[in-house]
């Protein structure tokens, strides 16, 4: 990582965890905390193979004895109200400036992987992971939508694992790579803008379908 993007995610993250998301995040910890704690969900991903961390997210989900892998159908009926708003307008991600400030992540790059898939792939993983992983990047705002409707109907763990694995792991990581050799500052700040704007768009009225 150069210094310049480090310089970039530590006075982004400080100026908007300390002065602009500060209010709103206690105001969902509140709501988090009448749906039942915890209020957050801490998980380990991986920053370079044999490199684990662990990362902050909001609690979307209720809470069950059991939970591994990545959230297909299966997991669907667990998602809270509140927790449905937050994966919607991805405000469930504030937590992770504390890893962006960590060092552990930066604001552009491939999404951190668990490690099952690290492991299982690590010839791919070892070129994607030469970036810092990214609570947003190429990737996740070309191909996250379509991630969603291909895990959707997946019914249980094995039937998600399988999809991911076969259909979602060598299309971001083709992402990934893309952005890794076209990597600089100005286009970190690309990715932003449009990431933000998106992320407007979501607290928008939705459009009705109209039928003729």
């Amino acid at each position: 990582m150069t210094f310049g993007k480090r310089l970039m995610d530590i006075v982004i993250a400080l100026i908007l965890g300390a002065i602009l998301l500060l209010p709103f995040l206690i105001l969902v910890g509140v709501l988090l905390v009448l749906d039942g704690r915890p209020v957050f969900y801490v998980a380990e991903r991986m920053r370079a193979p044999g490199r684990p961390f662990r990362l902050w997210k909001l609690r979307t989900m209720k809470v069950a004895a059991s939970d591994s892998g990545v959230s297909g159908g299966d997991k669907s009926a667990r998602i809270t109200r509140t927790g449905r708003f937050l994966r919607k307008t991805r405000l469930d991600e504030i937590p992770q400036l504390w890893n962006v400030l960590k060092g552990d992540m930066s604001f552009v790059g491939p999404r951190p992987p668990l490690r099952q898939y690290v492991e299982r792939f690590p010839e791919l993983y070892g070129q994607v992971l030469q970036s810092r992983p990214g609570i947003t990047g190429l990737a996740t705002l070309v191909y996250h939508g379509h991630e969603e409707r291909l895990l959707k109907p997946c019914k249980d763990a094995v039937e998600t694992d399988a999809v991911y694995a076969r259909r979602c792991v060598p299309r971001k990581a083709h992402l990934d790579l893309i952005y890794q050799r076209n990597r600089n500052v100005c286009y970190d700040f690309l990715l932003l803008g449009r990431t933000i704007g998106r992320m407007l768009a979501r607290f928008g009225p939705q459009r009705a379908n109209k039928s003729r």
